[in-house]
């Protein structure tokens, strides 16, 4: 069983661990444009205009643009405008793993199942079978007796996504087996963290220390 989570707070109401990762991965290249916005400091009329009228996301259908907009900003919000540089002007590897950072200290759901995955990391088996992400979800109930219970299909597209967000960053091989590889976290992802007090982050995404 995972650890409980050290920013738990009894006294919400609301649940702790939500459906927050379904709407997408890390999006390296929409999280670089969304992340010159928030740089930019762009009103709520430049905002719409940039997503919905120029569609800088490049969707298909403004209401797929607006969406993963408003995900991508809540992850970045989470963190700081430090990190939005590194995301926006950094090298790939290291704007992936900032977008990491940002998706932990965003999504408890996530965050907490990097433990998971920690920890067979570190009695040295070689893959992440996907009935690992299943037994998790269901132990989460202990955790926050608040969290609603979701369909198996629900369960199954937040695992796609959890599996996807480990593969950029480099966790995992993808394809059936979903191998584990060892991935060093960028100084400057550390340093940042470490200098912005984002403890959640911090504890959570040296996976494969």
């Amino acid at each position: 069983m995972h650890n409980r989570p050290i920013w738990i707070d009894d006294s919400v109401e609301a649940p702790l661990y939500k459906a927050d990762i379904a709407g997408g991965a890390l999006m390296l290249p929409e999280s670089r444009r969304v992340a010159r916005l928030l740089i930019d400091g762009v009103g709520k009329e430049e905002w719409r205009r940039k997503i919905e009228q120029e569609n800088i996301l490049q969707k298909r259908s403004p209401s797929t643009a607006i969406r993963q907009a408003n995900l991508i900003r809540s992850r970045l919000q989470s963190t700081n405008s430090e990190l939005w540089q590194l995301i926006v002007e950094g090298p790939s590897t290291v704007a992936t793993q900032a977008l990491f950072a940002a998706a932990i200290e965003h999504s408890p759901l996530l965050a907490d199942f990097l433990p998971v995955v920690r920890a067979r990391f570190r009695v040295l088996h070689s893959d992440l079978p996907r009935r690992i992400w299943i037994d998790y979800v269901e132990r989460c109930h202990d955790v926050d007796p608040r969290m609603p219970r979701w369909e198996i299909s629900t369960i199954d597209k937040l695992g796609d996504t959890a599996f996807r967000i480990l593969h950029e960053v480099g966790f995992l091989t993808g394809g059936r087996r979903n191998l584990l590889r060892p991935v060093g976290i960028d100084p400057s992802i550390i340093k940042n963290l470490k200098a912005w007090h984002h403890d959640r982050a911090l504890e959570r995404i040296r996976v494969s220390a």
